[in-house]
């Protein structure tokens, strides 16, 4: 995930004040064992296993930052990847100039389930993680590569399972998954850039020139940071702003299906994510779950943007609590 907490006055106003709730995490293993509720709907198992292999497969590269061999090697990954789940695959290549005025390329990733269907849903995460650990403790880790396990690595993981899932099930909607690249690449935390938007680059572009003309979609879901123990998901200022129906489907869903521990229905800050930009630019009412931790200056993940953001952050539990709230969202 990326850059700073972006607190909407007008969002405020809008969504009033909000007391805090759900917050407890108490009898949370109880909760996650419970059997999830068809409803004679039927929705695939989430297998946490292998979406752990596949976030493990993504950090094994190294940093994935934009311009270097681990960045190219793991997109060639993902994609090879996802053509095993569909032949829907494409690879939306542009050129982006980030926050100190160099120009990348990049390279978003695009599967699709069910093309020749009008009615789809949106998911999407980013893959590449961050250049600097501007966030870590150590001041000397500053401007050190993150391997960005949760920032980024196990939404995107999270999303291949779930592609595996629908190349055995179909869905009644048509499904697209977007892995966007070029997100994490903001300006350092004490450098002031003089370009605007200078994060999720690679959203913004895709945004502007989606893979298909005219897209549309009834929602979509963003992940990001969906991968750490304990993690607690709040409804996030900007998804309540332009999409607070869906916010309210994918949580109750959660709660339906045992999961409430970990899907707050307290309301924190809105933040500047990829969802902002597929809201703003194309109209496509979309949310973000994010892991929201009050303990931390951020009120971010505790790791976030720090040299600690690997693979050992990453528990296939909550792995599992995401990836089977989306399953059973796109296949009611």
């Amino acid at each position: 995930m990326q850059k700073s907490i972006l607190f909407f006055f007008s969002i405020i106003m809008v969504l009033g004040v909000y007391s805090c709730s759900d917050s407890s995490k108490n009898n949370k293993q109880k909760k996650v064992n419970k059997k999830a509720k068809t409803e004679n709907i039927s929705i695939p198992d989430f297998n946490q296993d292998s979406a752990y292999s596949y976030v493990a497969n993504q950090v094994k590269f190294g940093p994935r930052v934009p311009g270097t061999k681990a960045n190219l090697r793991c997109a060639t990954y993902l994609t090879n990847t996802l053509k095993r789940f569909t032949p829907y695959v494409q690879v939306q290549k542009y050129n982006a100039r980030v926050y100190n005025g160099k120009v990348f390329a990049g390279q978003n990733i695009i599967a699709s389930f069910k093309p020749e269907s009008k009615n789809r849903i949106l998911l999407c995460a980013h893959w590449d993680s961050r250049p600097y650990a501007d966030h870590d403790p150590d001041i000397n880790n500053h401007n050190t590569p993150i391997d960005g396990a949760n920032d980024g690595a196990s939404g995107v993981g999270v999303l291949i399972e779930i592609a595996r899932q629908l190349s055995k099930s179909q869905t009644k909607a048509g499904i697209d998954i977007i892995l966007f690249d070029l997100e994490d690449y903001g300006e350092p935390q004490g450098v002031q850039s003089r370009q605007e938007d200078n994060w999720a680059l690679g959203s913004q572009y895709w945004s502007k020139n989606p893979h298909n003309t005219n897209y549309n979609a009834r929602f979509g879901i963003l992940l990001d940071m969906v991968g750490a123990s304990d993690a607690l998901f709040t409804q996030e200022g900007t998804s309540m702003y332009y999409a607070p129906d869906i916010m309210r489907k994918v949580w109750n869903k959660a709660e339906e299906i045992g999961y409430g521990d970990y899907f707050s229905t307290e309301k924190t800050g809105g933040i500047l994510d990829d969802h902002h930009y597929i809201n703003q630019i194309l109209g496509i009412p979309t949310i973000d779950i994010i892991h929201h931790d009050p303990s931390t200056k951020t009120g971010f993940f505790k790791y976030w943007h720090t040299v600690n953001d690997n693979i050992e952050t990453i528990d296939p539990v909550t792995l599992k609590v995401v990836g089977q709230t989306i399953l059973a969202v796109i296949f009611e």
